[in-house]
């Protein structure tokens, strides 16, 4: 337990330590690995209270698209202030709800559309999964009540998500109380042998997802699958050719589709949504993180007007039994059509193929370092592995190459031995290759 070692003037962080309790935190390691206490943030910087600067080299857990205290989203949220703060969505709706859910919908071509919101990533997805098994009991088919889930796939924390989660440490702290899933080889692009591609991997792996599906389909609801980028499994990549080939084979076998693009969606891939880099939109389609900018907890879960149609009747007991207070609040739905604004205003996709080239240019030194390994980019997601035997203590080596990232102004959070970054997309040239240097330098601290 944290000792207060003056208890007339605690800290910031003193005060944190005895009254907060961390996410994904052993708290004991602040003992070693102080806490940063961060008091104001401006564009890309973060200050700590004793005014250092901090380049947010990973958009605050991926979700600050255009910078802090971004002019536009602060007026936009402002803005709606002066009108109404929340309102419950059961039974009432409200302009920003309507708009937002109009031009998401219309950002699909119409594919996708009747949005469910919530508040976090984890919430989206149980709506997904609930969705999807509700579904098929409504048409006659209760036997589908299954999921089908990636190796190293990352969902979420609630029981649900974390059901369709393959992460070792979460799986034996609460694996006695999650339902059973059918877990199946990743495409990672990382397994290619010597003279395969990405796309072979794909194949490999679309051939076992197939196998098992030929068995298996009639108990299944759907497959869950991050696209293109499995973010919290090391950040590992793969072809859009897995996307085609898992969207044929749910048609074949009448297995839902759903692409969690939480932390892959609102443009990090490339384009807006990662599912359109192989021409495919799913049955489900879950959002959140980027989506309000960063500024408050929104999340939401498109679906196909064949599911909506599927719960409309005159039966409540047929619709969809699913509910939170914040529900579509109007203050995070401002903040998210003014993110899509700046989208739409200042060609953000456009100019993001020049800021990607930015990320490659200012890490490319990671490319010929004898110690690294599997550098890859998906648009403005940028990874790299340290080799293990450059490793002087793997369990540690997350928490070290961040706080000498700290010593550099610069915040990164390794997973495991991966190295990525995820800024904001508003960094310019300058400050992305001072991000590449600053991280570098960090690196070079602690390597054998």
């Amino acid at each position: 337990m944290k000792v207060i070692t003056d208890l007339n003037q605690p800290t910031l962080v003193d005060r944190s330590l005895t009254a907060v309790w961390h996410p994904c935190t052993q708290m004991k390691h602040h003992e070693s690995f102080p806490l940063i206490a961060i008091t104001k943030g401006r564009g890309p910087w973060l200050y700590d209270e004793k005014g250092n600067a901090l380049l947010d080299c990973i958009s605050s857990w991926w979700t600050n698209l255009f910078g802090h205290s971004n002019p536009q989203i602060n007026q936009a949220i402002t803005n709606q202030l002066e009108k109404i703060e929340h309102v419950m969505l059961a039974g009432f709706t409200h302009p920003p709800v309507v708009e937002l859910s109009e031009k998401l919908s219309t950002l699909t071509g119409g594919n996708l559309g009747h949005v469910f919101y919530a508040s976090d990533g984890a919430s989206a997805v149980e709506i997904a999964l609930k969705m999807s098994h509700h579904f098929w009991q409504l048409n006659g088919k209760p036997k589908k009540k299954k999921f089908v889930c990636l190796e190293n796939g990352y969902h979420g924390e609630t029981l649900g998500a974390l059901a369709v989660t393959d992460v070792a440490i979460f799986r034996e702290a609460y694996g006695s109380l999650l339902q059973d899933v059918y877990t199946v080889t990743s495409p990672d692009a990382r397994k290619a042998k010597s003279g395969e591609s990405a796309i072979d991997v794909a194949k490999h792996a679309a051939a076992e997802l197939e196998k098992l599906f030929k068995e298996e389909h009639q108990h299944i609801a759907a497959i869950i699958i991050e696209p293109l980028v499995q973010c919290a499994g090391q950040m590992a990549m793969y072809s859009p050719e897995y996307l085609r080939l898992v969207r044929d084979l749910c048609n074949r076998y009448e297995v839902h589709f759903i692409a969690d693009e939480i932390a892959v969606g609102c443009g990090r891939s490339g384009k807006f949504f990662a599912c359109e880099h192989a021409s495919i939109w799913p049955d489900f389609l879950t959002l959140s993180k980027g989506i309000s900018g960063g500024y408050l907890p929104l999340s939401l879960c498109m679906t196909t007007d064949t599911i909506y149609c599927t719960f409309y009747s005159d039966k409540t007991q047929q619709g969809f039994l699913h509910s939170h207070s914040y529900t579509g609040n109007p203050l995070a739905c401002a903040a998210a059509l003014a993110c899509l604004k700046i989208f739409e205003v200042e060609h953000v996709l456009e100019k993001n193929i020049a800021r990607s080239q930015d990320l490659e240019n200012a890490f490319r030194w990671a490319k010929t370092d004898s110690r690294t390994e599997h550098w890859r980019q998906q648009g403005m997601i940028l990874a790299f592995d340290i080799k293990n035997e450059y490793l002087k203590n793997a369990s540690i080596f997350p928490r070290e190459l961040f706080a000498k990232g700290m010593e550099e102004g610069v915040l990164i959070r390794p997973i495991g031995n991966t190295i990525y970054v995820m800024p904001p997309y508003i960094l310019s040239t300058e400050e992305t290759m001072q991000m590449g240097q600053a991280i570098r330098r960090a690196i070079e601290k602690i390597l054998t």
